[in-house]
């Protein structure tokens, strides 16, 4: 049996991805999830694919998967699944992109504070992240879970786990300020009740939850913000998009970018094996149909995209197990000295 954690990236309606991800990963009966980290769209996935191990293993991790994102717009429709086919998501996405709906929403998102709304906001992830079953997301069997999201007065991580982990963590991993108010929960380490926001811009997901003793060497990254564009973003569309990216990429890059530094000192011999954790880094992603999305299919579900995601999903697992399969627990498979070299 190959023991893996997995870290489960944010990027909102992009995280259907990860979806596909996990649905192939459920297939592999010799690999067993350990624990996961998850921001945002990762702390959904990462939810319901405990819960669902905990209710009925496998099966019902990728029942649990299913029905989270029916319900955020999905089809499970085979006729409509055979007509996408033929659909090039990038094209949809452009469309959206410049649609003129999604321009003069875009707009009133900046102009216009969430807490204007006053009796009328609501949150709509509420109805969908309410129908987890938290006794089985917060219970002591299956992989251990962890979520971020960050303090807006501090602007420090934080991580819930555990029986910390409720509806509002899952709203504050997942909150867009100028979407969304931020989310209040009591922090027992204060003393107060903090205000949280999504938590891409400390953690996208944090990794070092994942560093303790008793859990796998292995980190599989499961990316859906792409980490390079070719092309310099010239439309305020496309530059909107890729600060977005760059921003929720950061404190990742900086955990791997410390991961890569204390390997070297280990190599080195300047650190003792056993000193510092051993971490094999693995990454599963599909760049150039990221590259081909925009912000707009991040924050506007839309049936055509999510299907395409999670077939992509699908088979970049594929691939990641098919080359790497034989790797886990022996090496990293992202050369992080290239990465920051």
């Amino acid at each position: 049996m190959k023991r893996i954690n997995l870290a489960l990236q944010g990027g909102g309606a992009h995280g259907a991805f990860t979806w596909g991800v996990l649905d192939r990963l459920l297939d592999e009966d010799d690999i067993e999830v350990a624990a996961i980290t998850g921001t945002s769209a990762g702390a959904l996935n990462g939810a319901a694919f405990k819960s669902g191990m905990v209710r009925a293993g496998r099966k019902g991790a990728r029942e649990n998967l299913n029905q989270l994102w029916s319900r955020m717009g999905a089809s499970d429709d085979p006729q409509m699944a055979a007509w996408m086919q033929g659909v090039d998501p990038g094209q949809v996405a452009r469309a959206m992109e410049y649609s003129v709906p999604y321009t003069l929403a875009d707009a009133w998102s900046r102009m216009v504070s969430p807490y204007a709304y006053g009796p009328f906001y609501q949150n709509p992830l509420t109805s969908v992240v309410d129908q987890f079953d938290f006794d089985h997301v917060c219970a002591t069997q299956g992989p251990q879970l962890f979520i971020c999201a960050t303090c807006v007065r501090s602007g420090k991580i934080r991580i819930f786990t555990r029986d910390e982990v409720s509806t509002d963590a899952i709203l504050a991993s997942a909150c867009l300020p100028s979407l969304f108010k931020a989310v209040e929960i009591f922090d027992p380490d204060s003393g107060r009740t903090e205000a949280y926001w999504d938590g891409g811009y400390t953690g996208n997901p944090a990794l070092y939850p994942l560093f303790e003793d008793h859990l796998p060497d292995d980190v599989v990254i499961v990316n859906i913000n792409p980490l390079e564009r070719d092309e310099v973003p010239k439309t305020p569309q496309q530059i909107q998009n890729r600060i977005n990216e760059i921003s929720f990429n950061s404190s990742l890059l900086r955990e791997l970018r410390a991961i890569s530094f204390v390997q070297r000192l280990l190599r080195e011999g300047k650190l003792k094996a056993g000193e510092m954790s051993r971490v094999l880094v693995h990454m599963i992603a599909d760049d150039a149909l990221m590259n081909s999305l925009s912000v707009a299919t991040k924050t506007v579900p839309n049936p055509i995209i999510l299907n395409s995601l999670k077939q992509a999903g699908q088979l970049a697992a594929d691939r990641f197990l098919h080359h790497h399969k034989a790797d886990l627990g022996d090496r990293s498979t992202v050369d992080l000295p290239d990465m920051f070299g």
